[in-house]
């Protein structure tokens, strides 16, 4: 698809990279990222995606934007106290970013509620998980499985964060959220409890969109490439996938680990 003269100025810088140029812009306006959580990590991560042109985003929240969200979630003001949070963030990235159609779910997710989402018309090409709490995560962890969608978690809390990705169908030696916190493992730390930095949670938020752009790139010309070769797309094809990276914002440094599997997990490994 050819890009319009406008979109050619609106998104020159991202098209001058080598590993963009108008094929991967293409990419962006095609994909359809879903977003489950709209707090500080999903205002952030949305925005990112919507303004680099990501043709659809669904947001999915039943949660309504209070006072002591607005230090983090900079997308809301004082006027949207009370409003849902999926619902005034789809509105407003509309009117930013009118090249991405945002659709907005006003309500939790659910097991019961799940198959809504996941339906066989729906064709997501990243889950991103933004949820802030370990239940959440654990049922996102294993709808992606189920689903086999690539997983892109981001979590903060203090001056903790970590950013994980999953796909065990181009990483199969790779673990799964569950596998590294298993659901029977007590979890307690969150920004409620122990506090938080707005720029803590941007700092996670930006490279949990940046990461999700990368992928997306990444596994479009991976499957470009299985289209024309005919080969299965190896291992170390997809580097940042069954990655974990651990940030501390307070002597800002990064670790990375391989995200091991666990031959008995409940979810990837049944």
């Amino acid at each position: 698809m050819a890009l319009t003269d406008q979109a050619f100025i609106q998104y020159s810088r991202q098209i001058l990279l080598a590993d963009v140029g108008e094929h991967g812009q293409n990419i962006f306006s095609q994909s359809h990222v879903l977003i489950i959580g709209v707090g500080g990590l999903g205002n952030l991560a949305a925005q990112y995606l919507a303004a680099a042109g990501v043709g659809q985003i669904t947001l999915v929240d039943g949660d309504t934007i209070e006072r002591s969200n607005l230090p983090r979630q900079l997308l809301f003001s004082v006027e949207d106290l009370g409003s849902n949070k999926a619902q005034v963030a789809a509105e407003k990235l509309m009117q930013a970013y009118p090249d991405s159609h945002i659709n907005s779910l006003q309500h939790y997710l659910t097991l019961d509620n799940a198959p809504e989402i996941f339906n066989a018309r729906q064709q997501f090409s990243l889950l991103l998980d933004c949820s802030d709490n370990f239940s959440t995560r654990q049922l996102i962890n294993q709808l992606a499985i189920e689903h086999q969608v690539t997983l892109v978690s981001a979590s903060a809390a203090n001056f903790q964060g970590q950013l994980l990705s999953v796909n065990q169908q181009l990483r199969p030696d790779t673990g799964c959220y569950h596998c590294l916190y298993p659901s029977d493992m007590g979890v307690s730390q969150s920004c409620q409890t122990v506090g938080v930095l707005g720029p803590m949670v941007g700092t996670l938020a930006s490279m949990q969109a940046l990461m999700s752009l990368n992928l997306l790139l990444s596994l479009n010309a991976k499957a470009d490439q299985r289209q024309v070769s005919g080969r299965q797309t190896q291992v170390d094809d997809q580097p940042l996938l069954g990655q974990l990276y651990r940030f501390d914002g307070a002597k800002f440094t990064w670790r990375q680990a391989k995200l091991t599997r666990d031959p008995d997990c409940l979810v990837c490994s049944a």
